[in-house]
């Protein structure tokens, strides 16, 4: 879909490796845009440090007090070498809730910070929703907008990848779907696993939707974030809140450099990879903190 990479380090270890990182959400061996991967060659190439930006405060959906789990970091921030880095999460502040969906509550947030961070607005609410849910039903994991944006911005360019666009309702049309995984041009061997249900693919799996998620994936970590009835991979409102929940799995702090690095490895074990992503994360905290 985007080119080829190699193997991750961590999958030299064995048959085991090589199968933990082929299931997360992409298991695939693609970073769209030569430009992107140009640029996170040099970066990592100059070995410099990176101290991550805040967040500027994201509106809740209650109106009701901050969350804890939004809070800035107590310590100050620390610089953290570019292998392992760590976007702080953003704040929290109260609005009041709007809208018929969950996410529309946080429309107008995203329509003031949209131009700043060149982040479409659905998309970007989609993230904002992602973060505050998590924030309830996963309070020690402290995921930030930032880092699923960054996500978003390396995978799909937030669901435009290919020629599509993203609807009013977050839908991406036409459908994002990855070049198949058929063991070819330094790609995984993953054969069907949904019968093409979901990649229109009954041979190999193929990634799908604005956040890349494999069939088998999706299956376990599927989400219905805006209530219309359907968990949708190309629904980047379905899709954010399920790599969220994704990079939450086992415990994980992110608020940590080590547990940061260990949940975007998890997503896509290489290490070019964890920089884009951060790289991306760090921009997006710094652009938002403009908004008056």
């Amino acid at each position: 879909m985007w080119g080829c990479r190699a193997l991750p380090r961590g999958a030299r270890r064995g048959g085991r490796a090589l199968r933990r990182w082929a299931r997360g959400p992409a298991g695939r061996l693609a970073i769209p845009g030569v430009a992107l991967v140009a640029l996170v060659a040099a970066s990592t190439a100059g070995g410099r440090w990176v101290v991550p930006e805040v967040a500027p405060p994201l509106p809740s959906m209650s109106g009701g007090a901050p969350s804890p789990a939004g809070q800035p970091a107590a310590a100050p921030p620390i610089a953290v070498p570019s292998n392992s880095p760590v976007p702080y999460p953003s704040s929290p502040t109260s609005q009041p809730s709007t809208g018929t969906r969950p996410v529309d509550a946080l429309a107008s947030w995203a329509s003031k910070i949209s131009p700043a961070v060149d982040i479409p607005s659905v998309a970007l609410a989609a993230y904002a929703y992602a973060q505050l849910t998590i924030a309830q039903t996963t309070p020690g994991c402290h995921l930030s907008w930032t880092t699923l944006a960054g996500i978003g911005k390396v995978e799909s360019n937030h669901g435009t990848a290919n020629g599509a666009m993203l609807t009013p309702d977050g839908k991406a049309l036409p459908p994002i779907v990855g070049d198949p995984l058929d063991g070819k041009g330094n790609r995984q061997l993953i054969r069907d696993t949904d019968s093409g249900r979901l990649d229109g693919d009954r041979t190999y799996d193929r990634a799908v939707g604005p956040m890349q998620f494999l069939p088998s994936t999706w299956g376990q970590y599927q989400k219905d974030a805006d209530a219309d009835g359907i968990s949708d991979p190309n629904d980047i409102n379905d899709a954010a809140l399920a790599a969220a929940d994704y990079l939450c799995a086992d415990g994980r702090d992110l608020a940590t450099p080590d547990g940061w690095r260990a949940a975007v490895l998890s997503y896509n074990a290489i290490q070019a990879y964890v920089q884009a992503v951060f790289d991306a994360a760090n921009e997006y905290g710094r652009q938002s903190r403009t908004v008056a």
